[in-house]
């Protein structure tokens, strides 16, 4: 919403939490969102096996996978779509913070595609958290910028 986008999320939580496959549909776009629902996405990002056995088949052909290759590490994958394995656990352990993976993946998001700007990806952050979770911003931007990072360095 920062870059003027159309944005919705979709979250699933339940009973899927306790070992089973969580899952967050996000949609941003330039046009006006007619649903929330979206049954073929564009772009996946999962990081359980679980999940990659659940959502994998539903992506659209010549999408983007991308993983945690950190968890999953012989996925079963498609050969009509793009993938993108990241160490996104193996790399925030490394910068100290086991639950960063998710952001270190959503920094390899924005390598990978250039859909947001890492500007308003840090705004977010920031206006997101509230005082009792300040030191987390930090924690946060660094998870993204290695996973921008990674994704840059696979690049070049």
């Amino acid at each position: 919403m920062l870059e003027n986008k159309e944005v919705t999320c979709f979250p699933s939580y339940g009973a899927e939490v306790r070992g089973g496959t969580a899952n967050c549909t996000v949609i941003i776009s330039d046009e006006l969102i007619g649903s929330p629902v979206v049954t073929n996405p564009d772009i996946l990002i999962v990081m359980s096996d679980a999940s990659l056995d659940k959502f994998q088949i539903g992506l659209k052909q010549n999408g983007l996978l991308m993983f945690d290759s950190s968890l999953i590490s012989r996925p079963a994958l498609r050969d009509d779509i793009k993938i993108t394995g990241v160490p996104a656990t193996e790399i925030s352990n490394r910068i100290d913070n086991t639950k960063s993976a998710n952001m270190v993946l959503a920094g390899a998001f924005i390598a990978e595609t250039g859909m947001l700007k890492k500007k308003s990806v840090f705004e977010a952050i920031k206006s997101l958290m509230t005082d009792g979770k300040k030191k987390i911003i930090e924690i946060n931007k660094k998870a993204v910028i290695e996973g921008i990072r990674y994704i840059e360095d696979k690049k070049s």
